[in-house]
């Protein structure tokens, strides 16, 4: 039997959980032994899986521009992901 590619919520997926299950279906839909209508439906999970990674990213590199440094170089703080 096929592989399942079972995943709790994206939305609740961390980067590294999300790019795990990314990289199994892209694996899957490479190999080419896939039905079609099961390869429509993995597509459908990569592009979700996709959406949070770079959701993930964007946010980690927002948080990443708004560390603040001092005249030293130092780091004297950073805003919460939430912050603008």
């Amino acid at each position: 039997m096929a592989e399942e590619i079972s995943t709790p919520d994206t939305e609740t997926l961390s980067f590294e959980d999300a790019l795990r299950a990314l990289e199994t279906i892209v694996r899957r839909l490479e190999s080419g032994d896939v039905p079609l209508d099961e390869s429509i439906s993995l597509y459908a999970k990569g592009e979700e899986l996709r959406k949070r990674c770079t959701e993930r990213l964007q946010a980690a590199e927002a948080r990443i521009a708004k560390l603040t440094v001092d005249a030293n170089g130092a780091v004297t703080g950073a805003q919460s992901f939430g912050a603008d």
